[in-house]
């Protein structure tokens, strides 16, 4: 969070961390990130109902890696039922095998990777194949709401969007100038 926090600083913009209902349900935009364990962030949300009051939301809300993966329906980390915002499903990658061995790609994926076929305001001004910083061992499969794809070990969606909800994989506040466009395209969005 502090990442973030960091990023939007340095974009001149103000920030509030915060789980307070009334605080999130009267901000401008909100950002969702998230770094952890699937099962055990649901649960916090379930205890203190963030969970419906993130759905009903009607500004701009912007999930961030955990924050991706909690918008979607359900994921394998701790059979977790997440929010649903987003039709997809949260897979574990497992490296394929090439013969009998699994190949030599780690889990989670950590390092710098391309993305494409995006098709969101987010990544306006941004060119095909533009590098971003991602760190996760679980992905969302590509979908009707994928607006940007990358690949690991499969493509998968780099990020979704649907309506008012936009959610990216990888961290845009680690990602240098092109995880600062999209942080501002998102700040600037009405």
């Amino acid at each position: 969070m502090q990442s973030v926090q960091y990023a939007l600083q340095r974009l001149n913009v103000e920030s509030i961390v915060s789980d307070d209902a009334n605080i999130i349900r009267n901000a401008d935009k909100v950002i969702f990130p998230g770094v952890g364990h699937a099962a055990p962030a649901m649960n916090y949300l379930r205890e203190r109902k963030l969970d419906e009051l993130i759905i009903s939301l009607k500004q701009p809300v912007l999930g961030i890696c955990l924050g991706l993966q909690l918008m979607c329906k359900h994921s394998e980390e701790g059979d977790t039922q997440c929010l649903g915002i987003f039709d997809e499903n949260v897979k574990l990658f497992i490296p394929p095998l090439l013969g009998e061995v699994r190949t030599g790609l780690k889990v989670p994926q950590t390092g710098w990777n391309a993305i494409f076929d995006f098709n969101s305001i987010l990544f306006e001004g941004l060119q095909q194949d533009d590098f971003v910083y991602a760190v996760h061992s679980y992905y969302a499969a590509l979908g009707k709401e994928t607006v940007a794809t990358t690949d690991y070990i499969q493509p998968y969606s780099a990020a979704l969007q649907k309506n008012n909800f936009y959610a990216v994989q990888f961290h845009p506040e680690k990602s240098g100038t092109v995880g600062e466009t999209i942080l501002k395209n998102f700040i600037t969005l009405t």
